[in-house]
């Protein structure tokens, strides 16, 4: 699922909702999105401005409050320390992202283009400000 939502639109999204993202914020906001569950989760890669639609997306954005789970990102790693007292090799992560969407290649500080593509989630963002 990780590598299923490295996408420019979700990393665009995660810079409207926070307010700006860099590699690590975008890695706890696709934290926070996994821990939504596959239904959510699934919908939001589909379509990524259906992030406005959600009731807790409405809620952190009425009380200005960022989206990120950093603590999802090891649940794995923790599980396994649990389970075996012992930590996972270095190798067991091997995550291969795919390359991000050329189409979005553009500088998510142009809040007209990411108004264009992300129209509903920038007007929740934008009337919360």
């Amino acid at each position: 699922m990780t590598a299923d939502s490295y996408r420019a639109p979700v990393w665009g999204a995660a810079y409207v909702i926070n307010g700006g993202c860099s590699d690590d914020g975008f890695d706890y906001f696709r934290g926070w999105l996994i821990a939504q569950g596959r239904e959510t989760f699934e919908r939001v890669i589909a379509d990524t401005d259906v992030l406005a639609d959600l009731p807790a997306v409405r809620a952190f954005a009425a009380d200005g409050i960022d989206i990120e789970c950093e603590e999802a990102l090891s649940i794995a790693w923790t599980a396994h320390q649990e389970a075996t007292g012992e930590e996972l090799p270095n190798d067991a992560f091997t995550i291969r992202y795919p390359e991000l969407d050329p189409e979005w290649n553009f500088d998510f500080e142009d809040e007209d283009e990411l108004g264009r593509r992300l129209p509903r989630l920038t007007k929740l963002y934008s009337a919360a400000a």
